[in-house]
């Protein structure tokens, strides 16, 4: 007994090698789809994290108040500001960009604070004495001193933004978090256990592949001691 009358296949569904067989180009295109959006958004968090820390480095006061505010919306529950933004602009790409860039931002602008605030004065002094400008002291000085630190800010970003996406799909089918929320939905039926692994496993080989990616613009962009 065991076998429905449905394609032979089990009572209990497909063995999760038979479900990824079965699903391959579906799985291989939300993963696509997945990384895509996630490269989007960390892109456009760097752009903005940096300009922001650019923009509010020299002051205490205003460094304090920009990483207080990112802090605070990194705290605020993701659900929430997906179904808040959904209320506004509708279902679609335009309620997910702005939650995950706002999620990803935090590690960004800390650390883009930090590293340009990071510079020897000894340093910058010279570089004045030189007659250096504000802006090549920013361009050829605070920002090559600040890589390191700016780098591993965005590729703790990256983390972080690969797993918000997976919530994005709570507002649009956008990749892998469809098989997480399929899942819960069809929660007792066949194939549920599947869905979930393949949510769960192709998720995290997206940010390891991007983890490992930021490794090699690492070791081939920072000079070994300045490694962070």
């Amino acid at each position: 007994m065991g076998y429905s009358a449905i394609g032979g296949s089990t009572l209990n569904g497909l063995s999760f090698s038979e479900y990824l067989s079965q699903n391959r180009t579906d799985i291989i295109f939300r993963t696509n789809q997945h990384a895509l959006l996630s490269l989007y958004c960390i892109v456009l968090a760097t752009i903005l994290g940096l300009l922001i820390a650019i923009l509010v480095y020299r002051s205490n006061v205003r460094t304090n108040f920009t990483i207080a505010t990112a802090a605070v919306v990194f705290t605020l529950p993701s659900v929430a500001l997906f179904g808040f933004l959904v209320s506004v602009v509708g279902y679609g790409l335009a309620s997910v960009f702005p939650v995950v860039v706002a999620y990803a931002m935090l590690p960004i602008v800390r650390n883009g604070i930090v590293g340009l605030q990071s510079a020897d004065p000894a340093v910058l002094d010279a570089a004045r004495g030189m007659g250096v400008g504000r802006f090549k002291m920013l361009w050829q000085i605070r920002l090559p001193i600040a890589w390191p630190v700016i780098l591993a800010g965005v590729r703790v970003s990256a983390q972080l933004t690969i797993g918000v996406v997976a919530i994005a799909a709570f507002v649009t089918p956008v990749g892998l978090g469809n098989y997480g929320y399929d899942a819960l939905d069809n929660l007792g039926s066949v194939n549920t256990k599947s869905q979930a692994i393949v949510c769960i496993v192709f998720v995290a080989l997206v940010a390891l592949v991007f983890d490992a990616v930021f490794v090699l613009i690492r070791r081939f962009t920072t000079p070994r001691g300045s490694r962070v």
